[in-house]
């Protein structure tokens, strides 16, 4: 590219600008208009009870106020006593028992006040006179027991037996638990089917697996739940903490930046040296302990996972992990000391602009807010069209008849000539779907509603970072600094980006979530293909895998850059893109150096501040300061609440750092510009701050500095 010449009219951003990408900007609009509808449409059929609540084989919920099984709130499948069936429960519980039909119908579903409690089967209910309680797993409409015969249990009216079960996620299933490495239900190892056969436990084992892991991980949700009841406020306290360090971190480095960043590479050392300590002790303490040499890969997977803190191997991974990372700091320390001195200068920059526009520091919250909603639009549409499906009813028989298959209504089935041509044939619940032209294109608003996420999402971000580019390029281009900057410039930026921008961004957004957009769809294809064995397939998978991700990298680093320059110059997408790019081509070494060092020292910024929060967590919710070890609250797992205040505390010093990162790129170009703009001297005078001219050995010829 070519060098940008000297403009004599240029004092910094452009404020006799023109909209850009207006067709961008116009499609943008109708994609929103178009959202909207998709949203109202899906709200109109969607239904989220049937992602909680179970249904019976007529597709009603099961113990929902207001339906037929208002008082039956859990579900059963007739059949094999290992087929899961659901339940739905509002105030009173409700299950379901679900039993194999005939091969052409599927399995009957009925609410249930409650699950079996014990093993039973007709025959035996019929001989201890227990024809009372044997009838709650029978259909509703059938009453009387003594006439049951034979085909009645086999046509799914009754269960021919069932074992005792327990209720998950309001479903009945087998009651299985090992007792001394014995698979039992209940209290036995075998159990009658109903067909006067002793048949073993193991077989339901399979059935009710999935189950078994469903009630694990429920047990492992409830047990997390607990211990954010009893810790929410000190964890509130940490990201409180986390904050104040955070914006005393940003406010000492306006004023004593060199000294900080070499204080925080220092401290940064020291904290992962403690780590290293730590992990070393521990791992000495359990030498010669029993059980603490069984490996990783033979104990597996713990829903407990304080179990694996009582393993040698897990501390002496955690020990190499902090031995890595403190040996690649210092070697990069070292190398690339002479440039640290650059990047604190412009740190040093950065930290005067963002003194002199403090209100940028806040405007993360509202990029924030933005991103909020557009995942909770996008998150409610997704729900409501999962479950935007009708219950779909199908004739089912035993004997030949014309019309099997076919759908058909349980309101007029009775009266239909299905049945007098059929007398076996029933209209049961076979799914939820729909044959309308709504139904038939979900999967289209469903990938609508997905693509939309990705570009308003890239949107918001891509709004927020024109906004503070817009902010800081002011400052810099300001020869006289703050008396030449506008009165509120981060207002004044935001307003040109919506006003004449928003085709621009709504474009840089757009070729965004084209890309994020084939990415998660390749996602979605490798885990299709997992149990596959076509390795060419996976090769080429993970090759376009690859490439997409490189790519997706790239155009965030383009759009970034683009951004600033929409904001310095107000030109339109490609142009900012295409000027932006040859200007860091054209600087590459100052790029790849000055650039990603100061990244370098912001990441060992949230390293120290998410560090520090961190350790202060893990001594505190585990008891070890004498202080307040008798205030610290008991906890089911203590690395619950450490885990939440260490993510809590990277978003919040990330969400500070960003509004910096932002100000150093943006007065990173600027600087080049200004480099190939402007000469020193009396005519084509540096815009740079005197520091910045100091370390680099340039001077305004003719004038005092600034």
């Amino acid at each position: 590219g070519t060098p940008q010449k000297y403009d004599p009219t240029f004092k910094g951003p452009i404020y006799d600008r023109g909209c850009t990408d207006i067709i961008c900007c116009v499609l943008l609009v109708i994609a929103i208009v178009g959202y909207v509808v998709v949203g109202i449409v899906a709200w109109t059929h969607g239904d989220p009870r049937k992602v909680i609540y179970p249904t019976d084989s007529r597709g009603q919920f099961c113990g929902q106020k207001g339906t037929p099984n208002e008082y039956g709130s859990r579900c059963r499948a007739h059949g094999s006593p290992a087929l899961g069936v659901s339940s739905g429960l509002r105030r009173r519980r409700v299950r379901t028992f679900t039993r194999r039909r005939a091969v052409s119908s599927p399995p009957v579903q009925i609410c249930v006040s409650q699950c079996p409690e014990r093993y039973l089967t007709y025959l035996s209910a019929y001989g201890s006179g227990e024809l009372e309680y044997y009838r709650r797993f029978c259909v509703p409409e059938f009453q009387n027991l003594q006439k049951v015969g034979h085909g009645e249990r086999e046509d799914g009216i009754c269960d021919v037996g069932f074992p005792p079960s327990r209720p998950v996620a309001r479903r009945c299933l087998p009651a299985i638990r090992a007792k001394k490495g014995v698979i039992m239900v209940g209290n036995e190892t075998t159990y009658d089917d109903g067909r006067g056969r002793r048949r073993n436990v193991t077989e339901l084992l399979e059935g009710a697996k999935k189950a078994n892991v469903v009630l694990e991980t429920r047990q492992l949700a409830m047990k997390i739940f607990e211990d954010y009841t009893v810790s929410w406020y000190w964890i509130i306290i940490g990201l409180v903490i986390a904050m104040v360090a955070s914006l005393i971190f940003i406010v000492l480095l306006r004023f004593l930046a060199g000294i900080m960043v070499w204080v925080m590479i220092v401290l940064v050392i020291l904290v992962l040296g403690y780590g290293i300590f730590h992990c070393y002790m521990e791992y000495a303490k359990l030498k010669g302990e029993a059980g603490s040499d069984v490996s990783l890969k033979d104990l597996g997977f713990q829903t407990d996972l304080r179990v694996y803190l009582h393993l040698q191997q897990t501390w002496l991974a955690f020990l190499i992990i902090l031995c890595i990372v403190e040996v690649v700091i210092i070697l990069l320390l070292i190398f690339l000391r002479k440039r640290i001195l650059i990047a604190i200068a412009l740190i040093k920059e950065a930290s005067r602009a963002v003194g002199h526009i403090m209100m940028s520091l806040l405007f993360p919250l509202c990029t924030f807010f933005l991103l909020c909603l557009c995942i909770a639009y996008w998150a409610s549409t997704a729900v409501f069209l999962s479950t935007s499906n009708e219950a779909v009813y199908k004739v089912f028989n035993e004997s030949a008849c014309q019309f099997s298959g076919q759908t058909c209504k349980p309101e007029t089935f009775n009266t239909s000539n299905v049945t007098r041509l059929c007398p076996d044939a029933q209209c049961l619940f076979a799914f939820y779907g729909g044959e309308t032209a709504y139904h038939k294109y979900l999967i289209v608003f469903q990938f609508f509603n997905l693509f939309m996420f990705f570009w308003l999402a890239n949107f918001v971000i891509a709004l927020g970072q024109v906004t503070l580019a817009g902010a800081f390029a002011s400052y810099y281009w300001a020869f006289k600094k703050p008396d030449d900057m506008p009165a509120f410039p981060l207002f004044s930026s935001f307003g040109r980006a919506l006003r004449y921008h928003t085709g621009s961004l709504a474009f840089g957004s757009l070729i965004l979530a084209i890309v994020q957009v084939i990415r998660v769809t390749l996602e979605y294809l490798d885990h299709r293909l997992k149990a596959a064995d076509n390795k060419f397939a996976k090769f080429l998978l993970s090759c376009l895998k690859c490439c997409f991700w490189c790519l997706e990298k790239f155009i965030k680093f383009l759009n970034r850059n683009a951004y600033i320059m929409i904001a310095v110059y107000g030109t339109n997408f490609c142009t900012s893109a295409r000027n932006a790019f040859f200007l860091l081509m054209r600087n590459i070494i100052r790029v790849a150096v000055l650039d990603k060092v100061t990244d370098f020292l912001f990441f060992l910024g949230k390293l120290l501040i998410v560090g520090s929060v961190g350790i202060l967590a893990f001594f505190f919710f585990t008891h070890r300061i004498k202080l307040v070890q008798d205030t610290a609250p008991p906890l089911n797992y203590y690395w619950v609440p450490i885990l939440t205040v260490i993510v809590g505390s990277y978003l919040i010093a990330h969400g500070f750092f960003s509004v910096y990162g932002m100000c150093v790129d943006t007065l990173f170009l600027c600087f080049l510009e200004d480099l190939e703009r402007n000469d020193g001297s009396a005519e084509k005078p540096y815009f740079m701050s005197p520091d910045l001219k100091k370390l680099l050995k340039k001077t305004n010829k003719g004038q005092p500095d600034a």
